[in-house]
């Protein structure tokens, strides 16, 4: 069982999407894959609950990966759109493109404070598409 969600960002951050899976997933037991289709954005499971821990992870990796007009960045040659567009590729290949979650009785394993987010990586506005594969347990 498949399908495509949309998701609309305003710049970077964090955007949890996690009652979107929940609401699709059937009442069975099986696996979830959940993939970005895009290389300048990345998925994570983090705390849902205080979002200091979203802000704290955004200065994280700006402090991380800076923007290509920045001095520390002069090796970057990828600038065609724009000083974001290289950084938010490199943002992408440290953090996870697709996430693996265990499903039983139609519910994410999740943890009590966890939650499924995009994490949009470029300045401008996106609208991106992430792909869910649910696997229903064969011994079911």
């Amino acid at each position: 069982m498949q399908t495509e969600f949309s998701i609309d960002t305003n710049g970077p951050g964090l955007i949890e999407f996690t009652a979107r899976i929940a609401d699709w997933l059937p009442p069975r037991d099986g696996l979830l894959t959940v993939f970005v289709r895009h290389t300048s954005c990345s998925l994570l499971i983090q705390e849902n609950a205080d979002p200091d821990v979203q802000s704290d992870l955004l200065g994280w990796l700006v402090r991380l990966v800076p923007p290509a007009d920045s001095a520390s960045m002069r090796f970057i040659t990828h600038r065609a759109e724009g000083v974001d567009d290289m950084p938010a590729h490199i943002k992408a290949a440290h953090l996870p493109v697709s996430l693996q979650i265990p499903v039983q009785d139609g519910r994410m394993r999740l943890g009590t404070w966890q939650g499924v987010f995009l994490f949009e990586h470029r300045e401008a506005p996106h609208t991106r598409h992430v792909a869910l594969h649910f696997a229903p347990d064969p011994v079911e």
